[in-house]
Parts: C-alpha cells; sequence; structure tokens
C-alpha cells in the first residue's frame, strides 16, 4: 500500500535534484542575478509550473541549493578527515579539502568574478555569524576527541574564522591549497591555539614554546 507514495517521493527527490543541478550549472553560466527561473527550469528539462511544485521561487529555489553544497562539502570533508589520527593532520585535511572544492565550484567562480555581492549577506555581520556558526557544528565531531567535547564547536568555528579569513584576503605565504603551506599555518598557529589552556600556561610550555627550545 505504501508503494505509490514512496515511488512518488521519489520521483520528487530526483526531479528536485535535477533542478538544482540544473540551477547550479545556469549560475556558473549566468551568475546568480540573470538566472532566472525559466533559464533553470528549461536546463532541467521540467516545465515551470513543475519547478514552482518543487522550490516556490528563485530565492526559495537558491537556498536550497546552497543548503545542498554545504551539505555536500560537509560530507567530503568528514569522508577525508575520517584516515586522519592527530590534530594537525585533522586541520590541515579539513582546510585544504574545503578549499579545493570552493576553489574548482564553477558557480561560486562566477559568483566572485562577477556578482561578490550576492556573498556579503553570508560573509558580514549576522550572515557571518551564521555561516561560522554552521561550520562549528559541522567541524565540532572531528574537533571533539582532541579538543573535548565542550570546547569543539567553537574550536570549529574558530577554525572556520581563520580559513575565511585567508579565503577573503589571499596570501602569498598561505596558500589553502596547498597542504604544505596550511600545515606552516596549523602548526605554529592554529594547533597551539586550540591545545593551550591559558589558566596553565604558567604551569606547562606550550607546543610552540617547546619547540622554539628544542
Amino acid at each position: 500500500m505504501d508503494a505509490v507514495p514512496v515511488q512518488a517521493e521519489n520521483t520528487a527527490g530526483a526531479a528536485a535534484a535535477r533542478v538544482l543541478g540544473a540551477a547550479r550549472t545556469c549560475i556558473a553560466r549566468f551568475g546568480v542575478t540573470k538566472t532566472t527561473v525559466d533559464d533553470v527550469a528549461r536546463e532541467a528539462g521540467v516545465s515551470r509550473a513543475t519547478l514552482y511544485r518543487l522550490f516556490p521561487g528563485k530565492q526559495p529555489l537558491l537556498e536550497a541549493l546552497v543548503t545542498r553544497e554545504l551539505a555536500a562539502l560537509a560530507v567530503e570533508i568528514h569522508e577525508a578527515a575520517a584516515a586522519t589520527k592527530c590534530l594537525d593532520d585533522l586541520l590541515v585535511t579539513v582546510i585544504v579539502t574545503a578549499a579545493r572544492r570552493l576553489e574548482g565550484h564553477a558557480a561560486l567562480a562566477t559568483v566572485l568574478a562577477h556578482e561578490p555581492e550576492v556573498l556579503l549577506p553570508y560573509l558580514t555581520f549576522d550572515g557571518a555569524g551564521a555561516t561560522l556558526d554552521r561550520a562549528g557544528r559541522v567541524l565540532a565531531p572531528l574537533l571533539a576527541p582532541h579538543v573535548g567535547p565542550d570546547r569543539s564547536e567553537r574550536a570549529g568555528e574558530w577554525v572556520a574564522r581563520m580559513a575565511l579569513a585567508y579565503l577573503c584576503a589571499p596570501s602569498e605565504v598561505v596558500r589553502l591549497t596547498d597542504p604544505d603551506s596550511v600545515r606552516s599555518l596549523v602548526t605554529d598557529f592554529l594547533v597551539p591555539g586550540l591545545i593551550v589552556n591559558p589558566s596553565s600556561q604558567h604551569d606547562a610550555p606550550s607546543r610552540s614554546t617547546k619547540r622554539m627550545t628544542q
């Protein structure tokens, strides 16, 4: 008795995925502002009415696309980080994986090149806070074994904040798609910032201090 509803749900899910893929293609081609619902429907091979049944307008469609892309990024990060054993390797893997995926994202590249203002709501003021909070929740399970569950979400937000700073203001010193370059940042600054307990700094030298005295 449940076969028909399940089949309908699967069909709708497949259509939604096709529409989202078409939206990503159109944005890579035209940008966000110039992409229309008709463009997406045509690219997906569905009628305008079908698209509106799935996504009631351009804004809900864009929000669904952003959610899907972020979820895919989170999955890729978790899969890449699964084999890491130490905090240094974990952070290098997380940052490089994210940077390479974002760099290779054709739709994002078009927006950055021609419509950077579209991203401003996600990168400034309250929007930036929401973006970083989401990143912190994604990274928390990976960081918990290293920094403890109570600090993991905050640590994830801080790591994301540091990476975002370099993404928004590229540096010749730190190239986020280069593992060796990222490792220098991680080893010298990120890991010491995560593992040092300020209340115990007078009791034991920090990791960076130990390295400097060797």
